[in-house]
């Protein structure tokens, strides 16, 4: 996974942050690919991008009174989990002074614990996934 950092930015003359275009080439490609992705939507297989259409198609008929009712329920779409029972064990046995060493922050390691506490799916960011790597703790 590709991370974006403050490299890929350029501080414009009003104070606002554009992405830089190599990296906003980069970013473009990635999110392309994400969305040409299959997932199964209302018992049919579609790729990604097809979908907002037709959450957008069905509120467009509801709001014309062409349908009497709406599903708003949250879609559960699974993905490639890219953490680890492995890697969670060990973000759960870091102890601060041993982060702190690793160079980060009390909040990313807040963070990181509660997502590894979690079930649920969750990235970690290139760097902090190689320094989880070579880290020998745990």
């Amino acid at each position: 996974m590709e991370v974006v950092d403050n490299k890929d930015f350029i501080r414009t003359e009003s104070y606002s942050l554009r992405v830089k275009p190599s990296r906003a080439k980069k970013l473009s490609e990635k999110f392309q690919t994400w969305m040409n992705k299959k997932v199964t939507y209302q018992d049919k297989s579609m790729i990604w991008s097809y979908v907002p259409l037709f959450k957008t198609r069905e509120l467009a008929q509801f709001l014309n009174g062409k349908k009497r009712k709406i599903d708003f329920i949250t879609h559960s779409y699974m993905t490639e989990r890219q953490d680890t029972d492995e890697i969670r064990k060990k973000i759960l046995s870091i102890s601060y002074s041993e982060w702190k060493e690793m160079e980060f922050s009390k909040g990313t390691l807040h963070y990181m614990k509660k997502n590894a506490k979690g079930d649920k799916p969750f990235s970690l960011n290139t760097h902090v996934r190689e320094r989880l790597d070579v880290w020998e703790g745990g």
